[in-house]
């Protein structure tokens, strides 16, 4: 059988533009003599609708959308990802399922089993769970369904606090008892660089466990927070894979279940590339998904401010980036002549905004109300305040997205001032930890200076105040970013993360601090996630605790 796996990028809710995007897939895979084409999960709505999925107008559209389609399937046949009315009198009101499509209508629905509620997923919020196992027969071939977390029963788990079987019940297992001759799985997988290895391997576990193939399409593409990578896979009885597509582009395969042929495979990467690559389709998949072209940021002269505009730059060309230098009393030369610099490599707009008469004029009239209290954090914090006013009144005036450079680093310890250098419509490196923004720097010079060498070199500081370094109240970042991973994503406490041979006082004063500043994480910029962990709807804590 001539099977086509359609590694496409969906707009949620834009179901004429996904409809159409699928439709002319399908009429592309009629040219090529192929029998079934697969789609990714939820590929007529887009992954994750979220509460959508509540309006009855919605699930209307969505099925409208899968019967327009079903039209096309003359002559080939189709799955496609959409939500389903559950017609039961008990459980939640839809299915998360696959359409299979056949001479011109909808031949059955092949509903999802395991409901994934961890993390950034809350499928059981809307979905009910699937307790029925049936094969599609066509063309002579018997082919088992399975969706995204069905072939998830068994996964890796990152800390010791964790199962690795998550579920009840394994749809691979009762699948396997159909003895299908090979098992298609729609996906909606999200990149996370530190997980990527496990996906494949939970992949490899299953065909080669029970011998039988598995074909695996997966979604490509931003929904803002959430990054899709693609890699859609042919994995043989073996285990052995032997077909991998594209990664974070669009891409399209034929292959014969009967004769597969030589391998192909993507070349393997750095995951620092992958990073890259993955926040650049972030920001292009915002913004043109959001309809808007330009976006703005802040160009201090430091690391997190120069990655970000290479990134923005990437994704949206350097007609549609511009930035702002803004120095006070406190910023250096050197910060000022790199900004300058890396502007003018990239061949960007910049303009430059002295912050320090916004600045003496919010101290003056301040001084009467603060009249016997030394200055501190409070005046520093004005600075940046001051400098979200200027990017914001940009943004407003111009149709300009801010775009936030706090790393993750930063985010994780409250290293960022609420309603100044925290604004933003998103935020680029709010999961990049600090040492892999250094990394990152390095690959975009790779074929030559971009960012200027003194930026990478040189202690970061957030120029608050005279001769300030970010080691003055913080752990070097070797340390730090050690202690963060342990704590965020390993889930390891503090007796845990100083046997790691850290000082436990050291220890303890940085995962407080991570706790305090919960409420700042809170009101923050979403997220670009590149991680297994990033902060926002992935991780859900109390703001008020006494942990």
């Amino acid at each position: 059988m001539k099977v086509a796996l359609a590694q496409l990028n969906y707009t949620i809710g834009d179901f004429e533009g996904n409809a159409s995007k699928i439709i002319e897939t399908i009429n592309k895979s009629k040219q090529d003599g192929v029998d079934l084409v697969v789609f990714s999960e939820l590929s007529v709505t887009g992954y994750y609708p979220h509460d959508l999925l509540e309006k009855k107008e919605f699930i209307a559209k969505a099925e409208a959308a899968v019967a327009e389609i079903a039209k096309y399937c003359d002559g080939i046949a189709a799955l496609v990802g959409a939500p389903r009315i559950n017609e039961q009198e008990r459980g939640k009101k839809l299915f998360n399922s696959a359409f299979f499509l056949a001479d011109g209508e909808i031949k059955s629905a092949h509903n999802k089993t395991l409901l994934p509620t961890y993390d950034i997923f809350d499928e059981y919020r809307h979905f009910e769970p699937n307790n029925e196992f049936n094969l599609i027969d066509y063309k002579g071939e018997k082919i088992a369904v399975t969706i995204c977390e069905d072939l998830w029963d068994e996964q890796p788990t990152a800390n010791e606090f964790g199962k690795d079987k998550l579920y009840s019940v394994s749809p691979m297992e009762e699948l396997a008892k159909l003895k299908p001759d090979f098992v298609v799985n729609l996906s909606a997988s999200p990149f996370s660089y530190n997980q990527e290895g496990w996906r494949k391997n939970v992949l490899i576990n299953k065909a080669r466990n029970y011998g039988i193939p598995v074909l695996y399409c997966n979604q490509v593409g931003a929904q803002t927070e959430l990054i899709f990578d693609g890699g859609s896979v042919y994995i043989d009885t073996e285990g052995e894979i032997v077909k991998e597509l594209n990664y974070f582009e669009e891409d399209f395969l034929v292959l014969d279940t009967k004769a597969i042929g030589e391998k192909e495979l993507q070349p393997k990467v750095d995951y620092i590339e992958k990073i890259h690559d993955a926040l650049v389709l972030g920001i292009r998949d915002y913004f043109n998904k959001m309809g808007f072209k330009q976006a703005t940021l802040g160009l201090s002269g430091g690391i997190d401010s120069a990655v970000t505009v290479v990134l923005a730059v990437r994704a949206l060309g350097p007609e549609n980036v511009r930035v702002l230098l803004m120095p006070s009393k406190y910023s250096s030369d050197h910060s000022v002549d790199d900004a300058r610099e890396l502007a003018e490599n990239l061949g960007i707009r910049y303009d430059i905004v002295n912050i320090q008469s916004a600045v003496d004029q919010f101290e003056n009239a301040l001084s009467p109300l603060f009249e016997g209290r030394s200055p501190d954090v409070t005046e520093e914090n004005i600075q940046a305040r001051a400098r979200g006013i200027y990017m914001m009144a940009i943004s407003n005036k111009f149709g300009h997205i801010l775009l936030n450079t706090t790393n993750k680093s930063e985010c994780a310890v409250g290293y960022g001032t609420l309603y100044g250098d925290m604004n933003g419509g998103i935020a680029v490196l709010g999961d990049v930890y600090k040492l892999d923004v250094f990394k990152l720097s390095r690959f975009m010079n790779k074929d030559g200076e971009v960012i200027p060498e003194n930026t990478i070199v040189k202690p970061p500081s957030a120029e608050l105040r005279p001769d300030q370094k970010d080691t003055d109240s913080l752990p070097e970042y070797e340390e730090l970013d050690d202690m963060l991973f342990n704590y965020i994503e390993l889930n390891k406490s503090p007796l845990e993360i100083a046997a790691l041979g850290y000082e436990e006082a050291i220890v303890r004063r940085v995962i407080r601090m991570v706790n305090m500043n919960e409420y700042k994480r809170f009101q923050a910029a979403p997220i670009l996630r590149v991680s297994s962990k990033a902060f926002g709807f992935g991780r859900k804590m109390p703001l008020v605790a006494r942990y």
